[in-house]
C-alpha cells in the first residue's frame, strides 16, 4: 500500500521562537544541549533550519521556555495564552508578594496610560473628520 502524501510541517517559526527564548534566558546552545542530552548541532538545526525535533525534544523545549504551541499549530486563531504571557506567568510564579504588588501596580499604570492614549487618539481623529 502506498503512503498517503502528507506535507511536512515547517518548524522554522518554532525554531526561531526557541532560539529567541534561549537567548532571552541567557543560555548557551551547549548548556541546553547538555541538559537535554542532545547534540548542539541538532539544537542549532532546530533553531536555524527548522529541523523537525523528536516529540520528546519538542516537549522539553516548549516546557523549558514556556512557549505556547498554539501560535504555531493554530496561527489563525487567538491562542489561549501567548508565549509572552506564559513566560510572564513563569516569572510571576517565582516572585514574592511584594514583587507581585509592584508588577500589579505597574500593569495598572500601563493600562491607564494606554487607555488615555487610545482616547486621545480617538478624539483627535474625530476632530480631524469634523474639520475636513
Amino acid at each position: 500500500m502506498a503512503k498517503r502524501p502528507v506535507p511536512l510541517y515547517d518548524f522554522k517559526a518554532f525554531g526561531a521562537a526557541i532560539k529567541a527564548a534561549r537567548n532571552e534566558y541567557g543560555e548557551s546552545r551547549k548548556k541546553v544541549s547538555d541538559e537535554l542530552y542532545i547534540s548542539p548541532r541538532y539544537l542549532a538545526n532546530i533553531e536555524n533550519k527548522g529541523q523537525q525535533p523528536s516529540l520528546q525534544v519538542f516537549y522539553d523545549l516548549v516546557t523549558r521556555y514556556h512557549i505556547s504551541v498554539d501560535q504555531f499549530f493554530f496561527p489563525n486563531s487567538n491562542a489561549e495564552k501567548s508565549t509572552g504571557r506564559r513566560q510572564l506567568d513563569a516569572l510571576l510564579d517565582g516572585m514574592s508578594d511584594k514583587g507581585i504588588r509592584i508588577v500589579t501596580a505597574t500593569a495598572r499604570e500601563i493600562t491607564e496610560v494606554e487607555k488615555a492614549d487610545f482616547f486621545s487618539q480617538l478624539i483627535y481623529n474625530i476632530s480631524r473628520r469634523k474639520l475636513a
